[in-house]
């Protein structure tokens, strides 16, 4: 177990950065956000301001969790998506800088969707920056998680959006009926589970992100076979539905929707993977 106590905030990093770099490709940058949370302060005034204050009594905990693979969003229950702090906990799936690029197409294609369905919706991040990004837009996120309906909505408050702009329902997309009541939306966004059930994680993801969030199947295939015939019941006339795949998924998803009756397109995330299928109606 770590101890800092008697240390300088910038002696406390070196060593916290000494020990995380045993397992942590960022240990410095790690222990600095561990560091500034622990002092309740940004970690720009931490690197400006308080280098040489006393470490805090919490900090040595924080790296002992991180050493242990927890990842630093649910040590710091925060996570920047979209260059807004979202809460997490290990209710949700912490949000990703790929999934951005659902956000990115959505303010290309869709910029005047006055209504928007998040399937699978976690800790709200896409569907409450979609409307942060969008004029006049409304929109619901479903998720089959009691947890994760809670966390979307403290953050939808935390951002100033009421239940008028942004609802959030406990549903499952497997059950008979789960949409029946929702109505039909200009643009649909999804980040389900695709992660094939045998694939090596690393540890900070196998261990601490709910399972239910990752896994669809051997193929990693399962929900994208499951929602996507049902979207003709969801999308309003001259609406699209924004998929974000696995790197390696775009043939075989895009194979599901066409044998659907869908249009596809897809786009790439900024390291140049496959990331986003948009699917659309001709007519």
């Amino acid at each position: 177990m770590s101890d800092y106590s008697g240390l300088e905030v910038a002696e406390a990093i070196r060593q916290g950065t000494a020990l995380l770099s045993e397992t942590s490709d960022t240990a410095r940058l790690d222990a600095e956000v561990l560091m500034a949370h622990s002092l309740g302060i940004s970690r720009s005034d931490l690197l400006i301001g308080a280098m040489k204050d006393p470490a805090p009594v919490g900090y040595g905990d924080a790296i002992n969790r991180r050493a242990a693979r927890e990842p630093v969003a649910y040590i710091t229950g925060d996570q920047e998506f979209y260059g807004r702090d979202f809460n997490v906990s290990p209710a949700v799936l912490i949000p990703r800088g790929d999934s951005e690029t659902l956000i990115g197409v959505t303010v290309e294609l869709a910029p005047q969707a006055q209504s928007v369905l998040d399937l699978g919706t976690g800790s709200g991040a896409l569907l409450i920056t979609a409307l942060l990004e969008l004029e006049s837009c409304s929109g619901t996120g479903i998720d089959v998680s009691p947890g994760a309906v809670e966390i979307a909505r403290s953050n939808a408050r935390q951002h100033g959006l009421g239940e008028g702009i942004a609802r959030f329902l406990n549903r499952d997309w497997n059950e008979p009926g789960w949409a029946d009541d929702l109505g039909r939306f200009d643009l649909i966004l999804c980040n389900p589970p695709y992660v094939e059930a045998d694939a090596e994680l690393d540890p900070d993801v196998r261990d601490y992100e709910p399972a239910s969030a990752l896994f669809a199947g051997v193929e990693g295939l399962d929900d994208y076979r499951v929602i996507i015939p049902q979207l003709d019941k969801l999308l309003a006339p001259g609406g699209i539905a924004l998929f974000e795949i696995g790197a390696a998924q775009a043939p075989t998803v895009t194979e599901i929707a066409q044998n659907h009756g869908f249009e596809v397109e897809m786009r790439r995330d900024l390291a140049k993977r496959p990331r986003v299928l948009i699917l659309s109606r001709s007519n």
